[in-house]
């Protein structure tokens, strides 16, 4: 557990910035420091930095990088007893694409294990059961030791473009592979994510707002059910996973 005093202890030092921490308990990450919306979940084993120029008022919450993806957020005082110092700093993978590709089968099988256990979309969600689209993606290859960035149109960035916004989609299954992702969203930035499973499917946690609340599978067609429809019309384009995530940040 990590106090308060030891915060300002290593504040006054000059040194929290540089210091880690690891997860031990399920984290909420908020969106804003005096918001109760959720940003992010991280779970145990993960990694963290603060960014404190001071410490908060109470009722205020902290300032917070995760390790891993570089990913902001704010935590409330009370999640400082899901901390305890990282014995040592994190350490990226570094991995090939044949490396990834050996993985997918491992990324599928955690995304089909999630769709049979009763759920609902959750923005931010990344626990499990419920997930949001890029949460669900990030968990299901993070399991693997492959990182992505944590949220749809980051992801669509990290990858190679198979695709570009706009394009034809007229043949796109015919240069998909399994395991790579497609993404959805206005032509302006991608807003949605989903892992493509071949045969034209792709699997994904999706809204209310477009017809399901939760994981399904649905078909890259111009016609079918009202989700596989709805989600057509929006594909924003595609792209394959290279690389495991290297953090651009060590500290604030």
């Amino acid at each position: 557990m990590v106090s308060t005093d030891t915060l300002k202890a290593q504040l006054q030092d000059g040194v929290l910035s540089s210091v880690e921490y690891r997860i031990v308990a399920p984290l909420d990450l908020l969106d804003a420091p005096n918001s109760k919306a959720l940003a992010t979940q991280a779970w145990p084993g993960r990694h963290l930095t603060f960014g404190l120029t001071d410490l908060p008022q109470p009722g205020q919450a902290l300032s917070v990088r995760l390790c891993e993806d570089d990913y902001p957020g704010w935590i409330r005082h009370e999640a400082l007893t899901a901390l305890e110092p990282a014995a040592q700093s994190y350490q990226a993978s570094s991995l090939t694409r044949d490396q990834i590709s050996a993985r997918l089968q491992y990324v599928i099988a955690f995304m089909l294990a999630a769709m049979d256990q009763p759920n609902q979309y959750l923005w931010g969600g990344t626990l499990g059961p419920n997930f949001d689209c890029s949460g669900l993606m990030q968990r299901a290859f993070a399991e693997q030791c492959i990182w992505l960035p944590r949220d749809a149109y980051q992801q669509e960035a990290f990858t190679q473009t198979l695709t570009n916004p706009g394009s034809e989609i007229q043949d796109f299954t015919q240069i998909l592979e399994t395991g790579d992702l497609v993404f959805f969203g206005p032509i302006e930035k991608a807003n949605h994510v989903a892992l493509y499973l071949g045969d034209g499917k792709y699997i994904h946690s999706s809204g209310t707002d477009q017809g399901r609340n939760g994981i399904g599978i649905d078909f890259i067609s111009p016609s079918g059910d009202a989700v596989t429809e709805a989600y057509y019309g929006q594909i924003h384009g595609a792209g394959r996973i290279i690389e495991s995530y290297q953090p651009q940040t060590q500290s604030f």
